[in-house]
Formats: structure tokens, C-alpha cells, sequence
């Protein structure tokens, strides 16, 4: 089972820990330090997708030499500011990496394997694209 917990430490401050002990600041924008919680939710749907990409290609035994994804979302303007449409785009780049590498990655991270791409997905539209960068030694 997952778990995580969320402390207070003061004005709009929290530390997020998770199962595994390991933490993140979070805050409102105005305080200047921590992670915004809503786009943290991008970076926990970047970060689920990217592990499984990278164990995806590395079992096909193409590899890697870069990886970065990039999130951007549409949100409603009223409260509670749900999103509605996420661009996840995947930066890639590997000595012999080809486009169906790396489509067929993103498709069975996106469609089997990404826990939190199949909850998001509940509410939000998830599009994808990817760009096969350079390769460079």
C-alpha cells in the first residue's frame, strides 16, 4: 500500500514525506520556496512516466542517452482550478533510438504501467508528443 504524510512547518509551508522517507517542499507560490501541490501533480505524472520509459527501453535494450519531459496543463479559472487537458512531451535522445522505440514506450507506460496516468486520466486529457533529439557522444 502507498502511503504519504504531509507536515505543516509554518505560514503556507508543508514538507511532504512519502513510504520511503523521502520529502519535498511544498508551498504556495507567494512563499517563494517549495513546489506548488497542483504542479506537483505534473511532476509525479512526468516522473511515473519517465521511470517507466526508461525501464522500458533498457529491457528492449535501446539506449538512453537523455531523457526530459516536459508537462503543461489547462485549467479551469474557477475553483477548485481542475485540470482538464495535460501536454506531456518526451525529449529523447540515444545512439540508435528509433520512433518506434519510443512511441511504443510512452504508449505502454501511458496505457499499462503509470499509476497516476490512469488516475489523472479520470478527469483530465492526457496528449502526449516526443521529439528524438540528436544524438550527441
Amino acid at each position: 500500500m502507498s502511503s504519504a504524510t504531509v507536515r505543516w512547518i509554518g505560514e503556507k509551508k508543508f514538507i511532504g514525506i512519502d513510504s520511503t522517507n523521502h520529502s519535498v517542499v511544498l508551498s504556495t507560490p507567494d512563499e517563494g520556496i517549495g513546489m506548488k501541490p497542483s504542479e506537483l501533480l505534473l511532476v509525479a505524472l512526468a516522473s511515473c512516466t519517465a521511470v517507466d520509459v526508461v525501464e522500458i527501453l533498457n529491457k528492449r535494450r535501446v539506449p538512453l542517452s537523455s531523457l526530459e519531459i516536459q508537462v503543461s496543463a489547462e485549467q479551469d479559472q474557477d475553483p477548485p482550478w481542475t485540470f482538464r487537458k495535460i501536454l506531456v512531451k518526451y525529449l529523447v535522445s540515444g545512439e540508435k533510438i528509433t520512433d518506434k522505440d519510443i512511441s511504443t514506450a510512452i504508449e505502454l507506460s501511458e496505457g499499462k504501467y503509470c499509476s497516476v496516468a490512469a488516475t489523472v486520466r479520470g478527469k483530465a486529457e492526457i496528449v502526449t508528443e516526443y521529439e528524438i533529439l540528436p544524438f550527441e557522444k
